[in-house]
């Protein structure tokens, strides 16, 4: 690890780069020359940097996005597994399953500052973060079915999650590319900005995040999460009981009453 002062830390990775200011993380995918296509690398290197950001006390909130102006993550690199057998494929679907699982559900929001081409799976990988922030020259799509395929990690669960079975049939189908005014449109994205405001724009938000109870939003993701699902209903009376018990609910109600603002460690 690389520090500079007491609040930015810069840890090195053989695909990635993650950076510490503060209480907001920036995970970068650093594979310009390949568009930031994922490999077995960029896996590995994934599942390491977010299990340090689970346990990383100080982080409160994290941003990810892909290196350059081009690119969020134009996909999976096709040569590294053209030869695969059926097990072999079937082992690295469960492997972006396990990566981009753990992502979802991480205590801490994830920020997706998409900055370019997300096809395929890297639109997957930006299906797996909280929230979605796109550039004016995003380009959104799941091509697979190009290949003689389908969305592997994840995206034919999540994606009719959030667009609905409709619009996502359209999209795997079809195998089209939608610009980002149109995935915002249809609720893939959250905001769009001109891709030099894009990452201001996602610390304004982060920052606004890291105001709030990080036992509420942990809780809060859980919940989320869970929506749709046999035990939603329950996982969110549960979590709602159980911050009662928490030192943020004192604080905040606290606050409330003295009218402050809740500092919540």
């Amino acid at each position: 690890m690389v520090t500079n002062d007491n609040r930015l830390k810069q840890m090195n990775y053989e695909s990635i780069k993650l950076t510490v200011d503060g209480k907001i993380a920036t995970v970068t995918i650093n594979r310009p020359e390949s568009l930031n296509a994922l490999n077995a690398q960029v896996f590995n290197d994934l599942e390491n940097a977010f299990n340090f950001l689970e346990k990383e006390p100080s982080v409160r909130c994290v941003i990810l996005t892909g290196s350059g102006e081009k690119s969020f993550v134009a996909g999976a690199d096709i040569k590294e597994f053209s030869a695969y057998s059926q097990e072999e494929a079937k082992a690295l679907s469960r492997r972006g399953h396990f990566v981009f699982k753990k992502i979802e559900n991480l205590s801490k929001p994830v920020i997706a500052a998409v900055n370019g081409f997300a096809l395929g799976g890297g639109l997957e990988l930006a299906l797996s973060c909280h929230i979605r922030y796109a550039s004016e020259n995003a380009k959104l799509g799941l091509p697979e079915v190009t290949l003689g395929l389908i969305p592997g990690y994840g995206g034919t669960q999540r994606l009719p999650e959030l667009v609905g079975k409709g619009l996502a049939n359209e999209m795997i189908f079809s195998a089209k590319m939608i610009n980002a005014e149109r995935a915002k449109a249809i609720g893939l994205v959250n905001e769009v900005f001109p891709i030099e405001e894009l990452m201001d724009k996602a610390r304004e938000l982060a920052k606004q995040i890291v105001k709030n109870s990080p036992l509420g939003i942990a809780q809060a993701i859980k919940a989320v999460n869970a929506s749709g699902t046999e035990d939603g209903m329950d996982t969110e009376i549960n979590a709602f009981g159980d911050l009662f018990a928490g030192g943020d609910f004192k604080e905040g109600v606290s606050a409330f009453i003295e009218k402050r603002k809740p500092v919540f460690d």
